[in-house]
C-alpha cells in the first residue's frame, strides 16, 4: 500500500482535494504543479511551467492543462475539472477518480463505466518536457481519448486574457503539433506515441478562476486559449504516451524516456523517502553551476536560504558529492564577490552580512559529515577568506567591535532572515547593532578556522583564538537577559525583549558560545512560548503584536510574517540544543515533534513542507508550497535521530 494514496471519497470531495496541491521539478527550474483532482487553483499552477531566460528571470505557464475526454458510443466523459467564475465547477471530472497515489510518481485511476484509465505523469530531468502515460485498463467496447491542451505562454506570477495578439498558427510535427502563442516565448511541441487526429478549432475558454489567490487578496480570473483537440483511439491494455516540451521528441522513443526516468524515482513509501525526494526537487544546475532554489513555485534562487537549506537537503540524505558540487559553485561566487564586488546572476542576496556567516555554518555541517581535514582541503581558504573580510573591516555591512562581536546596520533595509519590509522598503522588524545569530554564527566560525587549522602553519590562529574568546565572553552578557532568553538584538542602549527564536541557533548550533546552564534557561522559555508541532513561532504569543495567522491581502500578510507564524528549518537547530542538553533522555521527546512533519505529508503540499505555517491550531501550511530550508531542517532532524539510534 502506498504511503500517499488518497480514495475515492476524499477525491471527489472538493472541499478537501482542492486544499492539496502535488508540485514536481525538472532540476533545472521547470516545473509540473497543480492540485490532486487536477484543478488548477493559484497563477502559478501549470502542466508545464518554465524559466525563459532569454525573456525574463521568471517562470512562465506555456501549458496550463490537458483536458482529457473519454469517448464511448458517441458520449463524452471529460475527466477534468476547472473552477469558472460564480463557483462553478465544470466540467466535473473528480466523480470518475477512483484512487491517486504518488508513490513513485503522480497515478490518478479513473472509472467511467465500464472504462478503467491510468493517468501516469513524469518530469523529464533536466529538460523541459512532461510526459504522461495514458494506459486502458479495462473497456468492454470501443474507446476513443481525446486531448483538449489549454495554453497561456504568460509570466507564472501574471494572467492571462484574451487578446488579439496572440497567434493561432500552428504547424504540424510527428504525431502532434508545434505552436506559440507570442513571438518571444518559445515554441511548444505536443506530441503522441501514437498518431492522432488533430481538429483546429481555437477558442478561448473565459473566467476561469484561481480560489489560492483571491484567498490572497490578489487578481485571480483569467482566459485561457484552446487551439483544438487531439484525438485517437486505445484499445484494452494498451498505452499511449504524451509529450509537451520545448523540443520535438521522436515519439518513438516516448516509452523508453518514461520507462528510464520512472527507474531513477525515489519511491515515497515512507516519511524519510518523501522528504529525501522533496529535497532532491530543489537542485538546479545550468550552465553556470548547481544551486538550490529556495522554493516552489515562486522563489528563486537566494544564497541564504541556499546555504540554510544545503546541509539538510544533501548531506543529510547522503548526497555529499551533491553537496560539493553545490558549494563549489557558491564558493566560486562569493570568491568573485569578496575580490570584486562582482555579483552572481543566479546566487542572489550576496551582499547581505549573514550571508558568508552562513556560508561557514554549512561548512561545519560538512566538516561532521566528511571531516575536518575534508573540510580544510577542500574550503578551507574560503573559510579564511570570510574571517579575513571581517576582521579587516571589508565585509558587506558587518564590523568587528573590539568586544568580539560584529554589529550591523538594518535600520534603512532588512539585512536578517526577518526580512519583511514597508512599503518604502524599511525593515518591519529592525534588528540591527547586535543580532544574536549573527554573533551565534561567527562565533561558531571563529572556533570553526581554529579547530580545522589547529596543527597547521597558519598565522592567524593566534588573532582567532582572541576575538573568539572576547566573543564568547560578551556574547551572555549582551544578549542573555534576567529572565533567561536571549535579547534577538542589542542597538546602542537598546535590547529587544519579543522572545523571537533566533535565539535557539546560539544553543543548537556547534561551538555554542553559551554553557549548558544557559543554555538550558534559553531553550525552556523557547519550548514554552515557541515551540509549535510544525516548527517554532517567529513571535511569542506572550510578545506585543503577535499575529499567527498568515491571512489577508498582500500588505496584511506581509504584516503578519514574521509576527507568530511558525517556522519548521529552525526545528534543525531546536532539536540538536535539545540532545545537547538532555542527551539520550531528550530523543523520545523530538521523536514525538516528528509526528506533526509526518502528518504534514499528506496536507497541503503533499510530500513536502510548506513555507510557514499559522502559529495557533490547526497550523495551516501557507505560502509556498515546498520550501527548501523547512525540508532541509526536517531532513537534519530525522538523519539526526537515525545517527542516536546508531
Amino acid at each position: 500500500m502506498s504511503y500517499l494514496k488518497f480514495d475515492k471519497s476524499l477525491m471527489i470531495n472538493l472541499e478537501q482535494s482542492l486544499s492539496k496541491e502535488m508540485i514536481r521539478t525538472n532540476r533545472s527550474g521547470a516545473y509540473h504543479c497543480t492540485t490532486i483532482v487536477g484543478c488548477n487553483t493559484r497563477k502559478q499552477h501549470g502542466l508545464l511551467v518554465i524559466p525563459v531566460p532569454e525573456l525574463d528571470d521568471s517562470n512562465h505557464v506555456l501549458l496550463s492543462s490537458l483536458d482529457e475526454t473519454v469517448i464511448q458510443h458517441g458520449a463524452p466523459f471529460n475527466l477534468a475539472v476547472h473552477k469558472y467564475q460564480g463557483g462553478c465547477f465544470s466540467p466535473n471530472g473528480h466523480k470518475y477518480i477512483r484512487e491517486f497515489e504518488c508513490e513513485r510518481i503522480p497515478t490518478h485511476i479513473y472509472r467511467v463505466g465500464g472504462v478503467v484509465l491510468r493517468k501516469e505523469k513524469i518530469f523529464i530531468t533536466h529538460e523541459n518536457r512532461i510526459v504522461i502515460r495514458y494506459t486502458l485498463m479495462d473497456a468492454h467496447s470501443r474507446t476513443t481519448l481525446q486531448f483538449r491542451p489549454f495554453l497561456a505562454f504568460r509570466d507564472a506570477n501574471s494572467l492571462c486574457v484574451e487578446n488579439s495578439v496572440a497567434s493561432r498558427d500552428y504547424a504540424e510535427v510527428a504525431n502532434g503539433i508545434s505552436t506559440r502563442m507570442y513571438d518571444c516565448y518559445p515554441t511548444l511541441f505536443m506530441q503522441f506515441s501514437h498518431k492522432p487526429e488533430f481538429v483546429f478549432n481555437p477558442n478561448w475558454y473565459k473566467g476561469l478562476e484561481y480560489p489560492k489567490d483571491q484567498e490572497r487578496g490578489l487578481p485571480y480570473t483569467e482566459d485561457l486559449y484552446v487551439p483544438g483537440y487531439f484525438e485517437l483511439e486505445i484499445k484494452k491494455g494498451e498505452s499511449i504516451y504524451f509529450s509537451a516540451g520545448t523540443d520535438e521528441v521522436n515519439p518513438r522513443t516516448l516509452a523508453k524516456m518514461f520507462d528510464d526516468e520512472l527507474k531513477s524515482r525515489t519511491p515515497r513509501n515512507s516519511f524519510y523517502n518523501c522528504l529525501k525526494n522533496s529535497a532532491k526537487q530543489f537542485y538546479f544546475k545550468n550552465g553556470d553551476g548547481q544551486y538550490i532554489i529556495a522554493g516552489y513555485p515562486w522563489f528563486k534562487i537566494r544564497a541564504r536560504d541556499e546555504f540554510i537549506a544545503l546541509p539538510g537537503c544533501t548531506l543529510s540524505i547522503h548526497h555529499q558529492a551533491d553537496f560539493e558540487a553545490i558549494m563549489d559553485t557558491a564558493a566560486q561566487s562569493l570568491m568573485r564577490f569578496f575580490n570584486g564586488g562582482e555579483p552572481d546572476r543566479n546566487l542572489r542576496g550576496l551582499d547581505l552580512p549573514d550571508v558568508p556567516l552562513w556560508a561557514a555554518w554549512a561548512l561545519c555541517q560538512y566538516a561532521r559529515a566528511a571531516g575536518m581535514d575534508a573540510c580544510r582541503t577542500r574550503y578551507g581558504s574560503l573559510l579564511k577568506a570570510i574571517l579575513g573580510r571581517v576582521i579587516a573591516g571589508k565585509a558587506s555591512n558587518l564590523w568587528l567591535d573590539d568586544n568580539g562581536l560584529v554589529r550591523t546596520d538594518g535600520t534603512r533595509t532588512p539585512v536578517t532572515w526577518m526580512d519583511s519590509s514597508n512599503p518604502d522598503g524599511s525593515p518591519l522588524i529592525p534588528r540591527t547593532g547586535y543580532v544574536v545569530e549573527f554573533n551565534a554564527l561567527w562565533h561558531m566560525a571563529l572556533r570553526l578556522a581554529i579547530d580545522m587549522f589547529a596543527g597547521e602553519p597558519c598565522g592567524e590562529l593566534q588573532q582567532w583564538t582572541a576575538i573568539a574568546d572576547r566573543c564568547k565572553e560578551a556574547f551572555a552578557g549582551t544578549f542573555l537577559n534576567d529572565y533567561g532568553y536571549l535579547y534577538d538584538y542589542v542597538s546602542g542602549n537598546y535590547a529587544d525583549p519579543s522572545v523571537r527564536p533566533s535565539m535557539i541557533i546560539a544553543v543548537g548550533i556547534d561551538y555554542s558560545p553559551l554553557d549548558r546552564r544557559q543554555r538550558k534557561t534559553v531553550l525552556d522559555v523557547v519550548t514554552r512560548e515557541l515551540l509549535t508541532p510544525k516548527g517554532l513561532r517567529t513571535l511569542s504569543p506572550k510578545s506585543y503584536g503577535y499575529n499567527p495567522w498568515y491571512l489577508g491581502n498582500p500588505s496584511q500578510r506581509e504584516q503578519a510574517y514574521y509576527q507568530g507564524s511558525a517556522r519548521p528549518w529552525l526545528m534543525g537547530f531546536y532539536a540538536d540544543a535539545y540532545i545537547k542538553v538532555f542527551g539520550m533522555s531528550g530523543v523520545s521527546f523530538i521523536e514525538r515533534m516528528m509526528i506533526g512533519f509526518d502528518d504534514e505529508m499528506a496536507l497541503g503540499g503533499i510530500g513536502t513542507l510548506s513555507e510557514l505555517y499559522d502559529g495557533n491550531p490547526p497550523y495551516t501550511g501557507r505560502g509556498a508550497i515546498s520550501f527548501a530550508a523547512n525540508v532541509g531542517g526536517v531532513c537534519h532532524m530525522l538523519r539526526m535521530l537515525k545517527n542516536l539510534d546508531v
